[in-house]
């Protein structure tokens, strides 16, 4: 496996958008058309941090990327530097689906997506306003760059808990713990311009085609799509990353997550312990 240093900044993961589709050919849609996006209000926890959710409605045909988002494609990126009273944003991802996409295997959603948002004030009990704007990349004969608008203000209140949140969160890959895995053990080698990172998994099986994915924790270290396979009980792994500098690098083992997606399961797993 060979990337070469060209490829490793972030962006050029757009590479993948012009793949299957040009700019010119990208203006000819509405973004309207293609996807809507709105804030679910949701409901403030006891502890005053606020639950709502981030809801994409795809248009027919059309699929949006996960944080990872596989061979090709630009994962979501969000900025909630207009929002009012809010000091942080979490997002939860539920589990994506595997989508073919040419010659690619992509990450994703298709039809709509409920990203829950755990947002925190900066002033407890006061009112809160989440604005902000996302940058998705979504396919489908082609594949374009959009940006859309949300602005919400968020009942300054204990409410009820909104069914569409808690079924997103409810989806979610399920843990370490939660799948049955009983064993991993990585190991790191450098190469040129990076390093290496394999990865045995013992756990059970998730069904016929399973895809394993690495994150680092740092956006500058660009982590190649990984190559798996089953050998019995185990899942064995391997990627390569790099600096978008070009740089050497240090890797904190407990910063890699290990994401494991099967037939309508996926598992999550925190750490990369030596073995």
């Amino acid at each position: 496996m060979s990337y070469p240093m060209k490829m490793i900044p972030t962006f050029l993961a757009a590479a993948g958008l012009a793949i299957l589709g040009s700019l010119s050919e990208a203006q000819s849609f509405d973004v309207d058309d293609v996807v809507k996006a709105h804030v679910i209000p949701g409901w403030r926890g006891s502890d005053g941090r606020h639950v709502a959710a981030l809801h994409l409605e795809l248009g027919d045909g059309w699929k949006t990327y996960w944080r990872a988002p596989g061979d090709a494609g630009i994962p979501p990126r969000f900025n909630w530097a207009g929002s009012r009273n809010v000091s942080e944003v979490k997002v939860d991802w539920p589990m994506p689906k595997q989508i073919p996409q040419g010659r690619y295997m992509t990450i994703g959603y298709d039809s709509s997506v409920t990203l829950p948002l755990h947002v925190a004030p900066k002033a407890a009990g006061q009112a809160m306003q989440l604005k902000g704007e996302i940058e998705l990349g979504v396919c489908r004969e082609v594949c374009i760059p959009v940006k859309v608008s949300v602005a919400q203000d968020l009942p300054n209140a204990k409410g009820k808990r909104d069914p569409a949140i808690v079924a997103s969160l409810a989806a979610r890959p399920y843990s370490a713990s939660e799948a049955g895995v009983s064993h991993v053990a990585c190991r790191m080698s450098p190469m040129e311009g990076g390093l290496k990172l394999s990865a045995v998994i013992t756990m059970p099986k998730l069904g016929a085609r399973e895809v394993t994915v690495f994150e680092v924790g740092d956006p500058k270290i660009w982590v190649a799509p990984s190559k798996s396979e089953r050998q019995g009980s185990k899942i064995v792994a391997q990627t390569e990353m790099q600096h978008v500098s070009g740089r050497s690098f240090a890797l904190k083992r407990p910063d890699v997550r290990i994401t494991v997606l099967g037939q309508g399961r996926a598992v999550e797993i925190q750490g990369c312990p030596a073995g």
